[in-house]
């Protein structure tokens, strides 16, 4: 693997901080409920929705470095090939860009930066789990 992060396409930082950001839902949603995996699922798409991703990356842009900003920048001014029919063109530029960053720390194994920006964003994930009937 190449040691030079600043190599890899803003594209390329998304599709693996999808897989973290994705993981890191599913780990949360996992703690706090109990509840056949179905659910589990269909709570865990809801929350790594384009306009889900959107909402928290403008809750904790304010909390970024200059050089977190760049990263997400980068990704949110990527153009992919298709923007998926069911998201606002914005809101996928946005869940490109909070991907991107979260690829970006993991690559850099900033877990603990990683773990507090997720704790910024884990508020609306508490409203998605007690909106539900599948708390503990």
């Amino acid at each position: 693997m190449d040691n030079n992060i600043n190599t890899y396409s803003s594209l390329s930082l998304a599709f693996l901080g999808d897989a973290v950001f994705s993981l890191m839902v599913r780990e949360y949603l996992l703690t706090k409920t109990n509840s056949h995996p179905s659910k589990l699922h269909k709570l865990s798409i809801n929350a790594v929705s384009a306009g889900a991703q959107s909402r928290a990356i403008k809750k904790i842009l304010p909390q970024l470095t200059e050089n977190e900003h760049d990263v997400f920048q980068r990704g949110r001014n990527a153009h992919p090939k298709h923007t998926p029919k069911n998201q606002s063109e914005s809101d996928y530029h946005y869940a490109t860009g909070l991907e991107a960053l979260f690829g970006y720390l993991y690559l850099e194994k900033k877990n603990s930066r990683l773990e507090e920006l997720f704790n910024l964003i884990i508020e609306d994930l508490e409203v998605l789990v007690s909106d539900t009937d599948i708390k503990k």
